[in-house]
């Protein structure tokens, strides 16, 4: 068909669940052995987060320290607690069992090379590293789900743990601003919020253009950009003497980003407004440590969001490679959702084979009943073909009860070495 490989998370929740130190990855191991049977590639995903759908937990022992210790966990303005990751802020604490999570992740990263050292280069061709909530670079600000049929809101700050809350007193200190450290906005709004509704994201004379909201915003931004530039440099270091290319995900926070002050992309941790481009520091860690980004969202198309949103995830991608061609980034692409968004495949195929050139890897998610579904199947078929061949066969093409709409004209990406691989 094809498709050149799979893409596999492996969670820490199952292979370390017990107790600190003690793996399993025997279910992975059997996994990877019919992948190279197959004569496919693997794409594995080391996954440090919890996951409700699949349902994945945190290891047990961690879930335990976190019912001691809450203040583990992201934190938001009314103290609840995002329990499907650990807060970056607690990195390089020893706050599980005497370690710190920056030394958990490199024993489970190593433990993992070696256990799969004889599919290295040859059937496990890259790995991703986990960098927060469900595996991306972002602060938990949207994990609260909007009511359906409801534009989303803006999001909240997650700054109130007191790991967060101690570096930010610090910060505000060591700057000469104490009473800026005393926690996060006052003016924001609550999740569901919309720019307008407090003052702070306010599309004139908000506070996050007051020299205040620059302070906190470049605080919190920076802490994320540490962190991931912390595990990108883990992931990079272990795994330098494999034969894999080493890759995070970036989100494409794109509601609200035709205002001025982008307010998604800023309670996720991404300080980039109308005035000040926030994307080219994020691509400088993953040239620093030589990974790729993947990127999701490349079958959202600015025509099928809501225009209350003010969104355009397709001026957001555009903005975020730009950055990676800057900084010689690579780009690996990836779908949004497994039911597929309105006219994807379309937009799909104009993201892969554009002039730019920057996506060299196309992962599209994820296999299930849908995917084999007879309205879902012929048309993913298409698509994979109409990305390897310079143009469709007489009996490649769908017929009609398969077609799902227009199909753009096929491309070639031939000359880009573009690969396809699917999500287990």
């Amino acid at each position: 068909m094809g498709v050149d490989g799979v893409e596999l998370p492996v969670w820490w929740g199952i292979s370390e669940k017990e107790a600190m130190g003690k793996y399993d990855w025997s279910g992975y191991l059997a996994v990877a052995e019919m992948v190279q049977k197959m004569g496919l590639k693997l794409h594995v995903s080391l996954c440090f987060h919890a996951s409700k759908q699949p349902k994945v937990p945190l290891p047990q022992w961690v879930s335990q320290i976190g019912e001691v210790q809450p203040d583990i966990f992201h934190t938001d303005r009314l103290g609840q607690h995002y329990k499907e990751c650990l807060s970056l802020a607690v990195d390089d604490l020893p706050v599980l069992d005497g370690k710190t999570p920056i030394q958990v992740y490199h024993d489970f990263c190593e433990s993992f090379k070696t256990s799969f050292s004889r599919f290295m280069g040859s059937t496990i061709t890259g790995i991703s590293m986990g960098l927060g909530p469900d595996g991306e670079l972002r602060y938990p600000s949207h994990h609260r789900v909007s009511k359906r049929g409801k534009v989303p809101g803006v999001g909240e700050f997650q700054c109130y743990d007191k790991n967060m809350l101690s570096l930010l007193k610090q910060h505000a200190e060591a700057t000469g601003n104490p009473y800026w450290g005393l926690g996060g906005p006052h003016d924001a709004p609550h999740y569901d919020g919309m720019p307008n509704s407090n003052n702070f994201f306010r599309e004139h004379g908000g506070s996050w253009e007051t020299p205040y909201g620059d302070f906190f915003l470049s605080w919190y931004s920076n802490q994320l950009i540490s962190h991931g530039s912390s595990l990108l440099s883990l992931a990079s270091t272990v795994f330098c003497n494999s034969p894999v290319t080493i890759s995070g995900k970036v989100p494409v926070v794109h509601s609200w980003y035709k205002t001025r002050s982008h307010p998604s992309e800023l309670t996720a941790g991404f300080y980039n407004t109308v005035d000040k481009e926030g994307y080219e520091r994020i691509a400088e860690i993953f040239a620093k440590n030589s990974c790729k980004m993947i990127l999701p969202g490349m079958d959202l198309s600015d025509d099928h969001q809501p225009q209350e949103s003010l969104s355009s995830p397709e001026l957001l991608l555009a903005q975020i490679k730009s950055a990676c061609r800057k900084r010689g980034v690579q780009i690996s692409g990836q779908n949004s959702s497994v039911s597929g968004a309105p006219g994807g495949f379309e937009q799909i195929k104009k993201s892969l084979l554009g002039e730019d050139g920057v996506v060299d890897l196309f992962t599209y998610q994820r296999m299930g009943a849908y995917f084999f579904s007879p309205e879902h199947f012929p048309s993913f078929t298409e698509l994979v073909r109409s990305l390897s061949q310079p143009e469709m066969l007489w009996d490649d093409m769908p017929n009609e009860e398969e077609e799902v709409g227009e199909s753009l004209p096929v491309g070639s990406s031939s000359d880009k070495n573009l690969q396809m691989q699917v999500a287990q």
